[in-house]
């Protein structure tokens, strides 16, 4: 018997078509992308999350010479949450990324990020809202991280 995967998800042609709460976020997430170090690949990936006091934290990609040691923006980002802002949750992480190339479309979390997030979601029990976009163009709002990991993997699954 078949069976499918499906999610629904929002597109805009640009980040002005979104609140201004929104927008705001994903203007943070593109403008700390400046900030990452990613010497390497030259790929530098921002993360701005609004948790559920208000604040807003912001954290981008970390490369290192023994290349693929690095950490992603959104698991340094969790990593700060977790640290900083102890039982706090994520109400929506905004992710934008500059590259030499174009930077035109949205980015989407690598398969490690995913794991975290769907973790880092259900130990919160919140759902944590997606907001993807490069520096222009198309804005993706995701109504949930494990929307994005299709048969994940738990720690319900250690226990079987």
């Amino acid at each position: 018997m078949n069976q499918q995967f499906s999610f629904d998800y929002a597109c805009f042609a640009s980040a002005s078509e979104l609140d201004p709460a929104d927008k705001a976020l994903l203007e943070k997430a593109r403008a700390i992308t400046a900030a990452a170090y990613a010497p390497y690949s030259n790929f530098k990936v921002g993360a701005a999350a609004v948790l559920d006091d208000g604040r807003i934290v912001t954290a981008t990609n970390q490369e290192n010479a023994s290349y693929p040691v690095g950490i992603c923006a959104e698991r340094t980002l969790l990593s700060a949450v977790s640290a900083m802002h102890a039982n706090k949750r994520i109400l929506t992480l905004a992710i934008s990324y500059a590259s030499e190339g174009k930077n035109d479309r949205p980015i989407s979390p690598c398969g490690l990020c995913r794991q975290s997030l769907a973790e880092y979601e259900q130990r919160s029990q919140q759902p944590i809202r997606l907001l993807l976009g490069g520096q222009t163009g198309a804005v993706y709002i995701i109504p949930d991280c494990v929307s994005l990991l299709p048969l994940g993997f738990s720690g319900e699954d250690l226990n079987r």
